[in-house]
């Protein structure tokens, strides 16, 4: 039987040595795996040092250290940007790292930045305190009024546009064709963030010039990840890249790995829990301690029109938001405490409904004043629905709206 070529490096060693080397590079295997491996290394090596080289110079598939590119990352970037119908993504160690980059890419100080008023309450933090103190300006605008856009753009002249496909938490959907047509007439960049609609839209077919996922959410699904991507061309990527290196905030390879197998059922669970989410939406607009319901599948929301012609069959999402009739804090808790399936937990697009108050956690950042003025009440509660059986789902936020009820006696 011939030696296997680590045997041979390591023969003749001592067996400290041995115990270091022994099993590490062998040679390259004549099969392929049926699922993409994780690559744990930090480092990888070259038997040419010219391939080294090239590795080092941002070669494209080839890969000298974890900082600098992965392939289980690279495997998952891949698939993200194939789902997108973008050239290229990058992958980074939260949705938040990933808008800090696109947007960190995109401007310079003293440029200016028009943002939809709405936003994901850290992404506002974000472009309301670092940004500016940054030195760029910075206006908010309702994304949904075209024509407010249109003078905003008009009149700052912006290097860049911010919005979302589905707001947080109101779920109000952007037209972001004609956002896209407004930025055209100044070559202002387009970010969308389309962490809500993965599968049910891709931006970057109307235009966008990045488009950022939080991979924590519906790509990974199942509350064991933390990740952020950013969808995008060759030269935006490589400007994403070099930002990544220097500043450290890429994506581990276990991360990308468990990212990659939940991307693999994401068809199956965005229609279930698309179809749980209308079901239920249609339900609490009956409900008689349910003052008001936001969910762009009903005909009454006010960006339906928009979200048909964007989504078409697709599904209208997996989130749902409630105002629940003459609450505040104190009822608000008592729901989510009464709450046994629905799980109150800070996050979005698991396979598990989760329950969150805006006001004391995705908007804390926000002052009660900056709340109300986007609509964010104090009574409001975001439902991001599961793929557990809907009677059941509906059955637990019932009893918990009777308990929050009977707290507010």
């Amino acid at each position: 039987m011939q030696a296997r070529p680590e045997r041979q490096r390591t023969s003749g060693l001592r067996i400290a040595t041995r115990a270091v080397h022994s099993g590490e590079r062998p040679e390259r295997p004549d099969f392929t795996p049926v699922t993409t491996p994780i690559y744990p290394s930090a480092t990888f090596v070259y038997d040419d040092l010219e391939v080294m080289d090239q590795a080092l110079d941002g070669a494209e598939g080839r890969f000298v250290y974890t900082r600098y590119g992965n392939p289980t990352t690279w495997a998952l970037e891949t698939a993200v940007a194939d789902l997108e119908g973008t050239t290229t993504a990058i992958a980074f160690a939260s949705g938040m790292a990933a808008l800090h980059a696109a947007i960190m890419t995109s401007v310079a100080p003293g440029d200016a930045i028009v943002a939809s008023r709405d936003l994901y309450g850290a992404t506002y933090a974000m472009l309301n305190g670092q940004m500016r103190e940054w030195g760029c300006q910075v206006e908010f605008v309702d994304m949904l009024d075209l024509d407010a856009v249109a003078a905003a753009i008009e009149r700052l002249r912006p290097t860049l546009v911010v919005c979302e496909v589905i707001s947080n938490p109101l779920l109000r959907v952007t037209d972001v064709p004609a956002v896209v047509e407004l930025a055209k007439r100044v070559r202002a960049a387009v970010l969308v963030d389309a962490t809500f609609c993965p599968l049910l839209y891709a931006p970057a077919a109307d235009g966008a010039h990045l488009v950022v996922h939080s991979l924590t959410k519906y790509i990974g699904g199942h509350g064991d990840v933390t990740g952020g991507i950013v969808a995008t061309s060759a030269l935006r990527r490589e400007r994403l890249a070099n930002f990544a290196r220097t500043t450290g905030g890429t994506l581990g390879p276990f991360e990308a790995w468990l990212t990659l197998r939940g991307l693999k059922t994401l068809p199956l669970r965005m229609e279930r829990q698309c179809a749980n989410a209308a079901a239920i939406a249609r339900a609490l607009t009956t409900h008689p301690l349910v003052a008001r319901v936001n969910y762009p599948g009903l005909p009454d929301h006010p960006s339906h029109a928009t979200a048909r012609r964007l989504f078409g069959e697709r599904g209208y999402g997996g989130m749902v938001s409630f105002e629940i009739k003459d609450a505040g804090r104190e009822q608000v808790f008592a729901f989510l405490s009464a709450l046994k399936i629905v799980v109150p937990a800070t996050s979005l697009g698991d396979v598990y409904s989760l329950a969150l108050y805006p006001a004391m956690s995705s908007h804390r950042a926000l002052t009660p004043e900056e709340r109300a003025a986007v609509g964010i009440g104090e009574g409001l509660v975001r439902i991001s629905v599961g793929i557990e059986a809907v009677e059941d789902i509906l059955a637990d936020i019932d009893q918990a709206l009777h308990a929050a009820a009977a707290a507010g006696r």
